[in-house]
């Protein structure tokens, strides 16, 4: 079993305990660097020193120009810039709030996407031929210019309207 309890300064504990609470073990670590959470595998990340610029088409139309990190999960990349992408799994591939339209030419140079992100995307509102979930897609070089489109809704089963905010 394990307890996971967040205190201050950024410091998340996770907590061991056997069934009858003989033992307890504590293990500290630092929530920054364990945020960013995907299950996007994270070989090749940089320390965020390298960036692309992203355009991004809003629901109501409009182009926001924004950077990217290299190596970072696309969610996050449009989180951190203020884009409205809900990611309301956190970003672990177990809702389709964060479904993104992406540019064919784009499209055809990333990885297939996994079992599970299609599984998700069949639930997507709006879903195209080249609808990815944001959370499931790392940033490289071939983002540069590139255009990712918003849908015009999300759906989200946990709660209509209810948008987290990322940590």
């Amino acid at each position: 079993n394990f307890v996971i309890m967040q205190r201050g300064n950024g410091i998340l504990n996770l907590i061991s305990t056997t069934k009858r609470l003989l033992s307890i073990t504590t293990t500290s670590y630092d929530i920054n660097k364990i945020r960013n959470f995907s299950s996007v595998k994270s070989e090749g990340l940089n320390n965020g020193t390298e960036s692309v610029n992203v355009n991004w088409k809003t629901r109501d139309g409009k182009v926001v120009s924004t950077k990217a990190k290299i190596g970072a999960a696309l969610l996050r990349c449009g989180q951190t810039n203020g884009i409205e992408l809900e990611g309301a799994c956190e970003g672990v591939c177990a809702c389709s709030t964060c479904h993104v339209i992406l540019e064919e030419k784009l499209f055809e140079t990333l990885p297939e996407p996994s079992e599970a992100e299609e599984d998700m995307l069949d639930l997507a509102f709006g879903l195209t031929s080249t609808s990815r979930l944001s959370c499931q897609v790392k940033v490289d070089a071939s983002f540069s210019g590139t255009t990712i489109t918003l849908p015009k809704a999300t759906r989200n089963f946990y709660v209509d309207g209810h948008v987290p905010k990322p940590h």
